[in-house]
């Protein structure tokens, strides 16, 4: 089986759980977490970096591979989002 890879031309396909408005997260910028199913299945994040933070307090057995990003998202956004995604 070949390593996954992301596919750039996936479209942006619906809402996973509420926006950040919605959950009160924001002051009205657009500048907003968010959590996305693509067209082909992947699902996209949108949260803070914090790769540099956290590359050096990484559990035994996770990496960052280069191209990679480490993101952190409130909470809640994925606790809204449970009911969207299926279950395994």
């Amino acid at each position: 089986m070949a390593p996954w890879e992301p596919d750039p031309a996936a479209l942006f396909s619906r809402r996973l759980g509420r926006s950040a408005a919605d959950d009160k997260l924001t002051t009205g910028d657009k500048t907003c977490p968010d959590i996305w199913q693509l067209s082909n299945g992947d699902v996209a994040v949108i949260g803070r970096d914090l790769t540099d933070h956290y590359a050096e307090q990484l559990p035994k057995g996770v990496s960052i591979a280069p191209g990679e990003r480490l993101v952190v998202i409130p909470g809640i956004m994925l606790r809204n989002a449970k009911k969207d995604i299926p279950d395994a």
